[in-house]
């Protein structure tokens, strides 16, 4: 599989974040691979998008790492617990990202499963399967993502995403963003994208 170079994340967000559909993250832990579909993501558009971290270029400690060149890795906590993980993307300073929502589960499936349950795969019911990454929390459990990654070169070779397979096609479904209902007029863009018909879709559109 080729390693997406930082020619691909510096482009505009919404491509990149259709574009991540159906390509592989890989995360190396303790010489082992991790590795996830990513079916599911949602762009942010930075200093213009009031849903985003950074909206009207607010920069922090948390922020900063949106702030420089893109292809590096944005992770946060949600409910102060769990880390999500977002692909800084654009030119530098424009502080946009792409946040991965869901994965499909590729190999490491053991792994995976003993940091969300404490069990084997083949030991997980087939909802719990389901359940593995499809959320940006539970995805970076499985993945075992946290903030130690804070900042991470995505075109290293610890955490990094691969193309896909060539024949793999599908249909993308965009919809609006998840638990934004803040964010007045920009919870209504569609800037949520995922592939059609996937079981590992967080949230599928009525």
């Amino acid at each position: 599989m080729k390693k997406l170079d930082r020619s691909f994340y510096d482009r505009d967000t919404l491509i990149v974040a259709k574009e991540l559909l159906g390509k592989y993250i890989i995360h190396k832990v303790d010489g082992r691979e991790l590795i996830g579909k990513i079916v599911e993501a949602e762009a942010y558009k930075g200093a213009m998008d009031k849903a985003a971290h950074s909206y009207q270029n607010r920069r922090t400690n948390r922020t900063e790492v949106m702030f420089g060149p893109p292809g590096h890795a944005y992770v946060f906590l949600i409910y102060g617990m769990y880390p999500c993980m977002n692909i800084v993307t654009e030119e530098e300073g424009n502080p946009c990202a792409v946040l991965l929502r869901s994965i499909e589960p590729i190999k490491g499936l053991d792994d995976m499963a003993k940091r969300r349950f404490n069990k084997t795969y083949d030991a997980l019911t087939k909802a719990q399967k389901i359940n593995i990454g499809n959320g940006p929390g539970k995805l970076c459990l499985a993945m075992d993502i946290t903030l130690k990654d804070y900042g991470l070169d995505l075109c290293g070779n610890e955490l990094y995403i691969c193309d896909g397979e060539e024949n793999d096609t599908f249909e993308i479904v965009e919809a609006k963003r998840v638990n934004i209902d803040y964010a007045e007029e920009a919870a209504d863009f569609l800037w949520r994208f995922y592939v059609k018909d996937n079981p590992y879709v967080s949230v599928k559109s009525k």
